[in-house]
């Protein structure tokens, strides 16, 4: 028996916010979508994106996506959607806990760290 995936659900008050993120900017491809919800996937990472105002309001989750090309993530991202860097963390920097990391922030406050540890 094994885990598979840990499949996040982030709440938006309309769900074109959350497609605008995370297909827009992040490169994501919807796998399903239906009034109220849409399933979106890249490479081995999956989430779904729920319109729910009432949620919304309560959470603005932070998100991980490790990666064993931080830099190439960066330079597409970087490109893709420049004004959803994090301020906080718009480049690559080496963290004390030894991995490599940048963020990507949306209008919203949901947050995505993009995170390579060493081999």
């Amino acid at each position: 028996m094994t885990f598979n995936n840990l499949i996040p659900k982030v709440f938006y008050d309309r769900l074109q916010d959350g497609l605008d993120f995370f297909v827009g900017a992040l490169g994501f491809e919807v796998l399903h979508r239906d009034a109220t919800l849409a399933v979106v996937a890249r490479d081995g990472a999956k989430a779904y994106i729920v319109e729910s105002p009432e949620y919304a309001a309560k959470d603005r989750p932070e998100l991980a996506i490790e990666t064993d090309d931080i830099d190439a993530v960066h330079r597409e991202l970087s490109a893709r959607a420049p004004e959803r860097l994090h301020p906080n963390l718009p480049r690559v920097i080496a963290r004390p806990w030894g991995t490599r990391e940048f963020a990507m922030l949306d209008p919203t406050t949901v947050c995505v760290v993009f995170r390579e540890w060493p081999e």
